[in-house]
């Protein structure tokens, strides 16, 4: 029989190693004893346990010490602190420095097997987490959510952690900001992953049929229903269910999925008996549900169910630093797409776009992306194959001729670098380091050219 974890007991005392020694190898764990800190260091540095058991008060290093040490080098192993000299100073010392869990000698037995048997959940929920996120990040950042910012990284450690839960999840965010790929970056990552991930459009579909679709109908339910139709909650049964724009559905079909949420049970249009099913809900929205909750347009409960968890996605304007990072995934695409030998785009092009405030967010960059592609006419994309909405905002800032009077060119310039480093600053939220990268310039000679300007670039974002 395989073991159902490691353990690892430390305390100075043989009788009180040899007696937790005794219960757990009863209970299938496989124990390993130390009789000091130190030592206890050396073998879990060696081969790391799930859980450590130590007394505080100990010669030499206590099992404070023992336990600030194993923060360090195992900091996934959970340490239970057992002691004969209770304090609140002492446990409270103890929960600071990461303890999961304290005990006090005298202790049942099974006090301190509960114990051990929460601190084993504990570590396997950390190493499902640690691997949802290493699996977001190898799998569905790279190759669906795109952007190394720091407002993307928080959206995917969001998804990591969400992923494996039951929960229901709302994705809020501007439109073409990527609310599906991170709803199909939850399925995947999800225990539901090998199920179907099914998508409705709850704006796209007449409101008349919108029933229909999600609970399907039974034959002779109203004209034109020659045949039963399986709804789509019954086609997503043991998978997700992703509804999209879920601020469009009206009032009558918000009743009917807060019933099926919450009883988790559906009926087919014309139908007299109620269907089991087993579907996680992410809806995802432009719209502010909470202002529409407010005003009326949207049931206060239907949205509470939907918005268990919220993630947030930031619009591109947010994020600019990942435009470049963008531009050239989707020029890798568009050019297989399209049979075209595109590699890359000038740096004129490139400021151009950086300079674009993108209304549209990404889904807006990707198509001005592949038209570029398609209008390229060499291996680098240049400010001919951008769309004129790009272009148009350099030449309204742009004087198109010196004027009679002539112009001042220092003066010019430096108003002109100075709206550069105010926007920039504005992008990056006062972050002086992300501001410059915005300008393709080093974070020197961007405190330089502040000073030069007599901007003092102060915002709570710092550095």
């Amino acid at each position: 029989m395989s073991s159902r974890g490691r353990i690892l007991v430390v305390d100075d005392e043989r009788s009180m190693r040899e007696f937790l020694e005794i219960y757990f190898r009863g209970e299938g764990f496989e124990v390993a004893t130390a009789e000091s800190a130190e030592v206890a260091l050396a073998a879990a540095e060696a081969d790391p346990f799930d859980v450590v058991i130590t007394d505080i008060q100990m010669p030499g290093r206590s099992g404070l010490d023992l336990l600030h040490d194993l923060r360090e080098s195992c900091p996934e192993t959970q340490v239970v602190v057992i002691t004969a000299f209770a304090s609140t100073d002492s446990a409270i010392e103890a929960m600071k420095r990461g303890a999961y869990d304290y005990v006090t000698k005298p202790f049942q037995v099974d006090e301190i097997g509960l114990v051990v048997e929460k601190a084993l959940e504990k570590k396997q929920l950390s190493a499902e987490n640690r691997w949802l996120r290493e699996e977001l990040r190898s799998r569905s950042a790279p190759r669906n959510l795109i952007g190394n910012s720091p407002a993307m990284q928080r959206v995917y450690e969001l998804v990591a952690q969400v992923a494996g839960t039951k929960s229901n999840v709302l994705i809020s965010g501007e439109s073409g900001t990527g609310k599906e790929l991170v709803a199909r970056a939850i399925h995947e990552l999800s225990d539901r992953a090998e199920r179907p991930l099914v998508t409705v459009n709850c704006g796209a579909i007449p409101e008349n049929l919108l029933e229909s679709e999600l609970f399907g109908h039974v034959r002779g339910a109203f004209t034109g229903a020659v045949q039963n139709k399986v709804g789509l909650f019954e086609v997503a049964d043991g998978g997700t269910l992703f509804l999209d724009e879920v601020g469009e559905l009206p009032a009558l079909l918000q009743v009917k999925l807060l019933r099926a949420i919450q009883e988790k049970t559906i009926r087919p249009v014309g139908g007299t008996r109620d269907r089991q099913v087993d579907v996680r809900i992410l809806a995802a929205t432009n719209r502010d549900l909470a202002e529409e909750v407010a005003s009326g347009r949207f049931r206060e409960d239907l949205y509470y169910r939907l918005n268990v968890i919220q993630i947030a996605l930031p619009p591109l304007r947010e994020r600019m630093e990942d435009v470049p990072l963008l531009v050239h995934h989707f020029l890798a695409k568009h050019a297989a797409e399209l049979g075209k030998e595109v590699t890359g785009i000038s740096q004129e092009a490139m400021d151009r776009l950086l300079a674009h405030p993108f209304p549209g967010n990404v889904r807006e960059l990707e198509n001005i992306t592949e038209r570029a592609v398609a209008l390229s006419s060499g291996p680098v994309v240049d400010l001919d194959a951008l769309p004129p909405t790009v272009l148009a905002r350099e030449r309204a800032e742009r004087p198109s001729r010196i004027p009679e009077g002539g112009v001042n060119l220092e003066a010019l310039v430096a108003d002109f670098e100075r709206s550069l480093l105010r926007e920039a600053l504005e992008r990056s939220g006062g972050v002086k380091k992300r501001a410059a990268r915005l300008l393709g310039i080093s974070f020197r000679s961007f405190r330089y050219r502040l000073e030069k300007l007599g901007l003092d670039g102060s915002h709570p974002g710092g550095e």
